[in-house]
C-alpha cells in the first residue's frame, strides 16, 4: 500500500451534474450495457468516496463548521443519490442480461439490487434527510460532553482510564460523571430518539412495511434470515452465556472481597488491573508493527502501508466524535481507521477491531462492482472480531510478556460479556419499533426489563439515571444505525470459532481468516460462514462449543 491519504480527493458532487450524468447512463445502457455498467459503478465509486470524506471530517472536528456544512450537504444529497441509485438499479434488474451483471458487479449483486430498491421511494426522500441530521445532532451532542474526574476535564471517550481505575472509588466518580451527562441531556436525548422512531416507522408505512423493523432488515440487506432467526440466538446467548457470565463476575466479586458487585466494578476485569498498553500512541504503532510483522507478511506490508500513508486517526480530542470506526475510499480500494486512544485496553481491542475490517476492505478491493467490496455489517464484522483473537498469540507486543496471558484472558471474558449486553440492544430495538407510539418512559421500562433478563446481575447503586433505565442512550447505534448491533454478537459466535483453531493451528486460522476476507461481499452471511468452514450462528447449539471451551480456559 503505497498511497498517501493526503493525496485522496473528490469531487464534491452537483445535484444538476449528478442528474446529468445519470440520464446519460439511462440512455446508453440499452445500446453499451457492459461500458455503461462500467461507467456507473465508476461514478458511485466517486460519490461514495466523496461521502466517506465529508463524513470522517465532521467525525474528526464536529465543532469545524465547514465540516459541519458539508455533512450537512452530504446528509441532503444521500436520499438524491439513493434516487438514481435505485432507479437504475431496477433498469438494470429488468432490461440488462444477468450473467453479464454478474460478470461486471458480481454473482451476488443482483440478489442484493432486488433488495435495495425496496428500501427508498421518493416519498421518503425528506424523511432519509431528516433522519440524517437528527443522527448528526445525537452524535454532536455526545462529542461535546465536558466531564470533570479527579481534577481533569475529559470526553466521554476520555473517561475511559477512569472508568476501570484499580480504585473503586475513582471508579464510581468516573461513572457517576458519565450519568450526570446523561441525566442533565435526558430530555434532548429523548426528543431525538423519540423523532427518530416516528420518522422510521412512517418511512416503514410509505414503503407498504407494518413496522420499520423490516424495512431495517432490507436496509441491512440481510438476505437470509429474519426477526425469527435472531430472536432463537438471543435465546441461545440467554441459555448459554449469561449462566457463565454470572459465575464469572460473581468470582471477581469474592475475589476482591466485596458484599456486592456495583456496576462501576464490572469494568475492572483483572484482579490486578486491567492491563494496558505498554506506551503512548506512537509506541503502540510501532509495537503494533512488530506484532503484524510476526503474524503474517501480508498483515506486516499492510500495517505499516497505512501508518506511513497517514490512513490512522486514533488520538481522542476535543470535539472529535466518540468511538470508532474504518470507512474506505472505494476509487483507490484504500480503507481509513478512526479511534480515540485513551492509554486503556480499550485502545487495543478498538485498534485490532478496525484493523480487521481495513485489511478485508484491502484484501478484497479488486473484487468486481462496489457492492462485493464490503460484505453485510454482521459478516464484516467477523473480520473485525476475529483480528481481535487472532493477536493473541503476538499480543505481548503491545502489553508486554508479564501481562499477556492476562490480556488474553480479559478480552476473553470481555467479548462473552458483551455478548448479553448486545441481545438486550437488539431486543429493546425490537420492542421499540414494535410500539413506535410509546412514551420515553415506557422506553425506559423497556429497558429495565430487558435487562433484568440479559444481565440480571446490575446493581447501579446510587446512579440513579441508569437505573430508572436509561443506560441505552449511551449506545450510539441505537440512535444512528438502528438494528446493527446484533452483527456483533452474530459475527463473535464465529471469531470464537477462529479463537479455537488458532489454540490448535494458528497458521491454519490465521489463513482460513485471510481467505474469509478475500471474498469480501461476494457472498450472503450464511454463505461467508460456510465458505470457511465456521459454524452459523443460527444452527442448534452453536454456542456450545465456545462457551464450553470458553469455561475451561478461564477455570
Amino acid at each position: 500500500m503505497e498511497l498517501r491519504f493526503s493525496d485522496i480527493t473528490a469531487p464534491r458532487p452537483d445535484r444538476d451534474a449528478l442528474a446529468a450524468r445519470y440520464a446519460a447512463l439511462n440512455a446508453a445502457l440499452s445500446q453499451a450495457p457492459e461500458a455503461t455498467l462500467r461507467e456507473w459503478d465508476a461514478l458511485r465509486r466517486e460519490v461514495d468516496g466523496w461521502m466517506a470524506l465529508a463524513h470522517l471530517r465532521f467525525a474528526q472536528d464536529t465543532t469545524d463548521a465547514a465540516a459541519k456544512a458539508e455533512r450537512e450537504y452530504a446528509d441532503a444529497l444521500g436520499p438524491v443519490v439513493q434516487g438514481h441509485e435505485t432507479a437504475m438499479k431496477r433498469r438494470v434488474l429488468e432490461e440488462v442480461d444477468l450473467a453479464l451483471v454478474a460478470e461486471i458487479c458480481g454473482a451476488h449483486t443482483p440478489a442484493l439490487w432486488r433488495c435495495d430498491i425496496t428500501t427508498f421511494a421518493p416519498e421518503i426522500a425528506a424523511d432519509m434527510e431528516e433522519e440524517a441530521k437528527l443522527s448528526a445532532r445525537y452524535t454532536a451532542l455526545l462529542a461535546g460532553a465536558k466531564l470533570r474526574v479527579a481534577g481533569e476535564e475529559v470526553n466521554l471517550s476520555g473517561l475511559a482510564p477512569h472508568a476501570e481505575h484499580p480504585d473503586r472509588a475513582r471508579r464510581h466518580e468516573a461513572e457517576a460523571a458519565r450519568w450526570s451527562f446523561f441525566a442533565q441531556n435526558g430530555k434532548e436525548l429523548d426528543a431525538i430518539y423519540d423523532a427518530l422512531v416516528k420518522l422510521r416507522h412512517g418511512m416503514a408505512r410509505k414503503l407498504g412495511d407494518e413496522s420499520f423493523t423490516a424495512l431495517a432488515y432490507r436496509r441491512m440487506r440481510r438476505l437470509d434470515y429474519g426477526p425469527e432467526e435472531v430472536a432463537r440466538y438471543r435465546e441461545e446467548i440467554v441459555a448459554r452465556v449469561v449462566p457463565l457470565v454470572a459465575e464469572l463476575l460473581e468470582a471477581r466479586r469474592a475475589a476482591h472481597g466485596w458484599d456486592r458487585l456495583r456496576y462501576w466494578d464490572e469494568a475492572l476485569i483483572d484482579p490486578d488491573g486491567n492491563p494496558a498498553p505498554l506506551g503512548d500512541h506512537d509506541t503502540l504503532l510501532a509495537a503494533a508493527q512488530a506484532m503484524f510483522d510476526g503474524m503474517d507478511p501480508r498483515l506486516g506490508t499492510f500495517f505499516r502501508g497505512m501508518a506511513a500513508g497517514g490512513f490512522l486517526d486514533l488520538k481522542n480530542r476535543p470535539g472529535k466524535a466518540g468511538g470508532g470506526f474504518c470507512i474506505s475510499f472505494p476509487v483507490q480500494g484504500a480503507p481509513f481507521i478512526f479511534a480515540n486512544f485513551n492509554g486503556t485496553h480499550h485502545d487495543i481491542g478498538v485498534f485490532t477491531h478496525e484493523m480487521g475490517h481495513a485489511f478485508q476492505c484491502w484484501q478484497s478491493r479488486a473484487l468486481p462492482g462496489l457492492d462485493q467490496l464490503w460484505p453485510g455489517m454482521e459478516s464484516a464484522e467477523i473480520h473485525s472480531m476475529g483480528l481481535e483473537f487472532l493477536t493473541h498469540p503476538g499480543i505481548h507486543h503491545l502489553v508486554g510478556e508479564a501481562a499477556a496471558e492476562r490480556f488474553r484472558r480479559m478480552h476473553l471474558i470481555s467479548s462473552l460479556a458483551f455478548l448479553p449486553y448486545g441481545a438486550c440492544v437488539d431486543h429493546f430495538q425490537h420492542e421499540v419499533y414494535t410500539n413506535p407510539d410509546a412514551t420515553p418512559a415506557e422506553r425506559h421500562a423497556i429497558w429495565q426489563r430487558l435487562e433484568k433478563l440479559y444481565m440480571p446481575w446490575t446493581d447501579y447503586g446510587d446512579l440513579e439515571y441508569p437505573a430508572k433505565g436509561g443506560r441505552w442512550q449511551a449506545k450510539q447505534h441505537i440512535y444512528n444505525s438502528p438494528f446493527y448491533y446484533i452483527d456483533y454478537a452474530l459475527a463473535l459466535c464465529c471469531a470464537m470459532q477462529f479463537w479455537q483453531r488458532s489454540r490448535r493451528d494458528a497458521p491454519a486460522a490465521l489463513e482460513a481468516y485471510v481467505a474469509l476476507c478475500g471474498r469480501g461481499g461476494s457472498l450472503p452471511f450464511s454463505g461467508l460462514v460456510d465458505s470457511a468452514g465456521l459454524a452459523s450462528p443460527f444452527a442448534p447449539g452453536a454456542l456450545a462449543g465456545v462457551v464450553e471451551e470458553a469455561r475451561a480456559v478461564l477455570a
